[in-house]
């Protein structure tokens, strides 16, 4: 009789070896290069986001830091770099002028870059930094760039007199955005705010533009063509050239439109055209 009790090793069942574990329902491995194409889409997706990006910037809207008090109460101003942070407009001007009560961004004419100094750092890193910053609206751009309010446009006269008021082609303007609290005087007891001017004819594709901060405000009254007789008479503004008080409708930047930042200021900032009256 065979004895089957004592099989010999290589006659040992299959069982005896490692189990092969299947393969989970639909794993595949990773094909050879996976981690290098997912770096690579990611770079592109992001370079992409910031060409995107830029060129919103630079062909439709743009962040602005409001660099002073100007503009008060309508903008606030950058006070220890705790101002207003602007959406401008980029797109509007293209297609249409300039308006009477347009808040606009533009670039400060040669005539008005008198003392104008950079604010950027002397270091390379900090300036570069600086630049960033200012591409995004956190730091104010590192030229004369200013805001102001359209008064009067190209053809039309603007003077002031306090028993007048500030006219434009002889009608007296109605302006809800002055605030006395802000400008420390009542402008119904004085008009202009300061001196008596003009009476200056805005020169077509040029703009006369002041700041609602009227008494805070280097504005096209600061740069205009002065007479020394009438200067002496406290009459600014009746000079032979047009052009140094007003700015060429080729240097605006763009339309105010909104307030960005801070969130406790979010809003539009409306275009209140002063020659149409209540």
């Amino acid at each position: 009789m065979t004895d089957t009790t004592g099989s010999s090793p290589e006659h040992a069942p299959e069982a005896d070896q490692p189990e092969e574990k299947p393969e989970a329902v639909g794993a595949a491995p990773e094909p050879e290069g996976g981690k290098r194409t997912t770096l690579r889409e990611s770079t592109i997706l992001v370079a992409t986001a910031l060409l995107l990006y830029y060129l919103m910037l630079t062909f439709v809207a743009r962040p602005y830091l409001i660099p002073s008090e100007s503009m008060e109460p309508t903008l606030h101003g950058c006070h220890g770099c705790v101002g207003d942070r602007i959406m401008v407009d980029k797109v509007t001007y293209r297609f249409s002028k300039p308006e009477p009560g347009d808040v606009v961004v533009f670039q400060g004419p040669p005539s008005w870059n008198v003392g104008y100094k950079s604010i950027r750092s002397d270091n390379t890193a900090i300036r570069w930094v600086q630049n960033t910053l200012s591409f995004i609206g956190f730091v104010p751009p590192d030229e004369n760039d200013l805001v102001k309010r359209v008064i009067a446009v190209g053809g039309q006269t603007v003077q002031c007199r306090n028993d007048t008021g500030l006219t434009v082609d002889g009608k007296t303007l109605d302006e809800p955005y002055l605030n006395p609290a802000t400008l420390m005087v009542d402008p119904i007891v004085y008009p202009c705010l300061g001196p008596e001017f003009g009476p200056v004819t805005v020169p077509d594709g040029r703009l006369w533009v002041m700041g609602d901060n009227r008494t805070h405000s280097s504005d096209s009254r600061a740069h205009c063509a002065n007479s020394p007789a009438d200067v002496q008479n406290r009459l600014l503004c009746t000079g032979d050239d047009p052009n140094l008080g007003t700015v060429p409708v080729a240097n605006v930047i763009g339309k105010t439109r909104f307030i960005a930042w801070p969130p406790s200021r979010w809003g539009p900032v409306k275009a209140i055209n002063p020659q149409q009256g209540p």
